[in-house]
């Protein structure tokens, strides 16, 4: 497993798909993956740090958890089939729980957790970007702006 940021989330035109993408810590690959509306309003506002008057459906995970005593240690992004992202919620004593990645990367970014990324994934789905290759990363933020699902063959998770 390779740890992961949260770079943001953008908009793919002209179909107003919704992306987060990812970067690998200490690597050079990025992965997008295409979300719904609703889970890319939750990770901008966590990103952002704003805070709704009313919890959102990840808020309200998280207070769950806390009310609970228990722990999310860490996020995985385990696998890729026919085009859909699979994720794992890793909670403390290594309980297990299958989460749509989306879900699982807004409620990562509220609770602090580490995002990790299956070599297997970031072969397959990665986009290698060296960092040095300052230039190269912008042509990647307008290659974003003209992709489509289809051509990962994928759908929105």
């Amino acid at each position: 497993m390779n740890e992961l940021d949260v770079v943001g989330v953008r908009v793919e035109m002209p179909s107003n798909q919704p992306i987060v993408l990812l970067r690998e810590v200490g690597g050079d690959r990025y992965l997008p993956i295409w979300i719904g509306p609703g889970e890319a309003t939750a990770i901008a506002f966590a990103q952002q740090g704003m805070t709704p008057v009313r919890p959102l459906t990840h808020d309200l995970f998280k207070d769950v958890l806390e009310a609970l005593g228990q722990q999310l240690t860490e996020v995985r992004i385990t696998d890729l089939r026919e085009g859909v992202f699979y994720a794992e919620l890793v909670f403390t004593g290594g309980v297990e729980v299958s989460a749509r990645p989306s879900d699982a990367i807004a409620l990562a970014l509220r609770t602090g957790t580490p995002i990790y990324g299956a070599e297997e994934v970031l072969a397959e789905a990665g986009i290698a970007i060296p960092d040095e290759q300052e230039d190269e990363v912008e042509k990647f933020r307008e290659f974003l702006d003209q992709v489509s699902p289809e051509d990962f063959g994928g759908s929105a998770q």
